[in-house]
């Protein structure tokens, strides 16, 4: 499979992952988290389909395409190391909904960050949540969700707490 045809299942995999997530979570109350904006594609969507729930984003250095750029007051900047714990501590175990799109093209490294964070994303989730991730995660207390019909097995993961 060429690199092209692996990055377009990706994607297709990630909009129907999130919009089934969106939709899942969207009888509640509490904020969405964007874990990495990167270019901003994925914020853009979801600020385009969530109403009435506060988005924000972790990420290190901002640089995103203006038109996809949040607010500072829903922008955490800092290693997600950091800032995750810090999140814990502010709103406590409430956001509806989760994704992460963090890995690079080094699988092994991918995986490696994976299972660092996992531990630090699960304990953010609601009762009812759901978490999108571009990568396996590793958790205890949430259960791998099957995937909506347009994704392709691999390229995206849910869980819900």
């Amino acid at each position: 499979m060429s690199r092209l045809d692996v990055f377009i299942d990706r994607m297709v995999s990630q909009r129907a992952c999130l919009d089934y997530a969106i939709a899942q979570t969207a009888a509640l109350p509490g904020p969405v988290y964007e874990l990495g904006l990167g270019n901003g594609r994925t914020y853009h969507h979801m600020r385009e389909k969530i109403a009435g729930r506060p988005i924000y984003v972790f990420e290190r250095a901002v640089a995103s395409h203006p038109d996809s750029t949040p607010g500072d007051d829903f922008t955490i900047l800092g290693d997600v190391t950091e800032t995750l714990p810090a999140a814990l501590g502010r709103f406590g175990a409430t956001a509806s909904l989760i994704h992460a799109d963090l890995g690079g093209h080094n699988l092994a490294k991918n995986d490696a960050f994976a299972r660092q964070i996992s531990p630090l994303v699960e304990p953010l989730l609601a009762v009812g949540g759901l978490m999108v991730s571009s990568d396996r995660m590793y958790f205890t207390g949430l259960a791998e969700q099957e995937l909506p019909a347009g994704a392709v097995p691999g390229r995206c993961f849910i869980y819900r707490r």
